[in-house]
C-alpha cells in the first residue's frame, strides 16, 4: 500500500502538502480527543488552493471535516477532502462525516489511513455509493505515527504506555539525599512538558509525590493544561493537600491508585478534596497492579498514559513488560549513588535488552533526548 494517486486536477505534491497539512492541523487534538483519533482535513479547490481547514478538538465538538467544511463554505462543492482518517459513518455525539462531505457537494475525498473502529467505519463505501471519487493511503505511514496511542489502545484495550525519565549519564534520576532539581537543561523539561501536554494520563509513584510535591501539569506557551494524574499509593500515605491533586475548573479529577491496605478514613479525605480513590489488586510486592491499572485508565477512555517516576515505577512498569515507548532526556553529568532511574530487577539476561529501536533527536542545550518505540517483535 504506497501513496494513492490524487484527483487529475490537484498535482501530486500539493496534494501532498495538504494531506501533511492535515495531519499538522490533527495533532492540535493531542491529549485532549481521547477516546476519539486526532484527526485534520483541508479541503482544496484545483489548481491548489486552500478553502477550509479543520480539526477535532474533542469529544461532543465538530468533527475535523465539519469544521473544515464550514469555513470553505460554498467553495467546498467540486472540491477535495483531504482527511487524515476515513471519515465516519457512524452518528453519536455528531453527525457521520461522510454524510456532511456528500451534502457539501465535494467531489473528492482523499484520506490518509482507513478507520480500524467497527462502529465508525464504513465512510468511504458510503461516499462511493453517493458518486464521490475516493482514494485511500496518501501520508499513511505519517497519519498511522500519528494515532499509534489510539490504534494501540483500539487493538490492546489498554493505554499506549510512555515512559519518560530525566538522568545523568550513569543513569541516576536524584543524589543519595534526593535532590533531583535540576538534573537537566531548561530546554529537555521544556520537552517533558510536552510529553504531558499530549498525554491523557500521568502517573507517578508516592514516593515521588512526598520528595517533589509536584503539580503534573503541562505548560507551555503561557498555556497550562491537566492531563488526568494518577498517583500508584498502595496505602494511601500521601497527603491528600499535595499539588498533585490540585484541581480548578478546567483540570481532571486527580486518581489515587492503591490497594484494599488503604484505611476507610484516609480514603474518606481523599474524596473530600475530589480525589477518586481506586482499589486494586496487589501484586506480589504489595502494590497496585500494573495490569489492573491500565484496563482501569482504558475504561475512563484514557488511550495514552505517561510514566513519569520515579525509578520504582518505572523499574515496575519495565518489568512488566509494559512501555510502549520510552524518552531519556540525559543531561552531561555523573551523580555517583544516588537514586536509579529504573530500580526493579530488569532483564535477565541481554539478549532481553533490546526490545526498543532508539533513535537519538536534537534537542538545544547540553542534554541528549532518546526515544525508544517497541520493537514490533517484542
Amino acid at each position: 500500500m504506497g501513496d494513492a494517486q490524487p484527483a487529475a486536477t490537484i498535482e501530486p505534491a500539493k496534494a501532498r502538502y495538504a494531506m501533511q497539512r492535515a495531519c499538522d492541523l490533527a495533532r492540535r487534538g493531542a491529549g485532549r480527543v481521547a477516546p476519539n483519533p486526532m484527526v485534520g482535513c483541508v479541503i482544496m479547490r484545483a489548481p491548489g488552493k486552500i478553502v477550509g481547514h479543520g480539526w477535532h478538538e474533542g469529544p461532543g465538538q465538530d468533527h475535523a471535516e465539519v469544521m473544515a467544511l464550514k469555513e470553505a463554505g460554498a467553495a467546498a462543492r467540486g472540491a477535495t477532502a483531504f482527511v487524515t482518517l476515513e471519515p465516519c459513518n457512524h452518528t453519536g455525539r455528531t453527525g457521520p462525516c461522510a454524510e456532511a462531505l456528500i451534502e457539501a457537494g465535494v467531489a473528492d475525498v482523499v484520506y490518509a489511513l482507513a478507520d480500524p473502529n467497527p462502529i465508525a467505519a464504513g465512510g468511504a463505501k458510503r461516499l462511493r455509493a453517493a458518486g464521490v471519487n475516493v482514494r485511500a493511503d496518501l501520508c499513511e505511514e505519517e497519519a498511522r505515527d500519528l494515532n499509534r496511542a489510539w490504534l494501540h489502545a483500539l487493538k490492546h484495550k489498554r493505554p499506549y504506555v510512555v515512559g519518560k525519565t530525566a538522568m545523568s549519564l550513569d543513569g541516576r534520576i536524584a543524589t543519595a539525599a534526593g535532590e533531583s532539581q535540576w538534573i537537566t537543561a531548561p530546554a529537555s523539561r521544556t520537552a517533558g512538558h510536552g510529553l504531558r501536554r499530549d498525554a491523557d494520563a500521568i502517573i507517578v509513584g508516592a514516593g515521588t509525590v512526598a520528595a517533589d510535591d509536584p503539580a503534573l501539569t503541562a505548560r507551555l506557551d503561557g498555556d497550562i493544561r491537566y492531563p488526568l494524574r494518577v498517583v500508584l499509593d498502595s496505602t494511601a500515605r500521601t497527603s491528600p493537600g499535595a499539588k498533585v491533586y490540585e484541581r480548578n475548573r478546567s483540570a481532571k479529577s486527580a486518581l489515587l491508585a492503591t490497594t484494599r491496605r488503604a484505611s476507610a478514613d484516609r480514603l474518606a479525605g481523599f474524596r473530600e478534596m475530589g480525589v477518586e480513590p481506586l482499589a486494586l489488586p496487589a501484586d506480589d510486592a504489595g502494590r497496585p497492579d500494573l495490569d489492573a491499572l491500565l484496563s482501569a485508565l482504558f475504561e475512563r477512555d484514557v488511550h495514552s498514559a505517561m510514566v513519569e517516576g520515579g525509578g520504582e515505577v518505572l523499574g515496575a512498569f519495565f518489568d512488566a513488560d509494559l512501555i510502549d515507548e520510552l524518552h531519556l532526556f540525559i543531561a552531561p553529568k555523573i551523580i555517583g549513588g544516588g537514586k536509579l532511574a529504573f530500580r526493579g530487577d530488569g532483564v535477565a539476561a541481554l539478549a532481553d535488552a533490546s526490545r526498543f529501536d532508539f533513535q537519538r533527536v536534537n534537542i538545544d542545550g547540553p542534554d541528549q533526548h532518546w526515544i525508544g518505540r517497541r520493537r514490533e517483535t517484542a
